[in-house]
């Protein structure tokens, strides 16, 4: 049957070929049939497709923002070069007039890159500097910390103490400091 056939055939529509070809397939074994969508419709039965996608939970967490910012560029500025270089090595073989040019901006880009990558590495480490770290069991800012807050608790403990013994009228205290 040529195009000129298919044109003129008074066929069922796009829409309803699709539908038969999707009552057609097997469901899917993994996920259970509805019984009661038959009797809900007066016989016709309901299709009941998997969702698109399914919402799990993130195994790690998020990278801080200018963390990712940083990254977004050096992946840019990484994939740059490396198709600048990779035209660079076209010229190069083709012994074309631009092969000069383009390696020398190769070996420019090459560490403009490098000077990215670091750029994430030390945005990563200020922003961990700055926020703390991720509490782990030989995390040494998480230690710093409870040492702080004892320390802390104290100070408080020992001014509360005084602040009574003023309170009483100096009872309990020698007579000369």
């Amino acid at each position: 049957m040529g195009t000129a056939e298919r044109r003129e055939a008074p066929e069922e529509s796009k829409s309803e070929r699709s539908a038969a070809r999707r009552r057609r397939q097997a469901p899917d074994r993994d996920i259970p049939a509805r019984e009661d969508a038959g009797a809900a419709f007066g016989g016709q039965q309901e299709l009941w497709h998997r969702p698109l996608w399914v919402e799990e939970p993130a195994r790690r967490r998020r990278m801080p923002d200018p963390v990712r910012t940083a990254a977004v560029r050096a992946v840019l500025i990484i994939s740059v070069t490396l198709i600048q270089a990779m035209v660079a090595f076209l010229c190069t073989l083709a012994g074309s007039w631009p092969a000069f040019p383009m390696v020398i901006s190769s070996v420019v880009s090459t560490v403009v890159a490098t000077w990215a990558v670091v750029d994430v590495w030390v945005t990563r480490q200020v922003w961990n500097q700055r926020h703390g770290v991720v509490s782990e069991p030989s995390s040494t800012a998480r230690s710093l910390r409870r040492e702080r807050r004892a320390h802390r608790r104290q100070e408080r403990a020992a001014q509360r103490e005084q602040e009574r013994i003023r309170r009483r009228g100096g009872t309990g205290q020698l007579s000369h400091p």
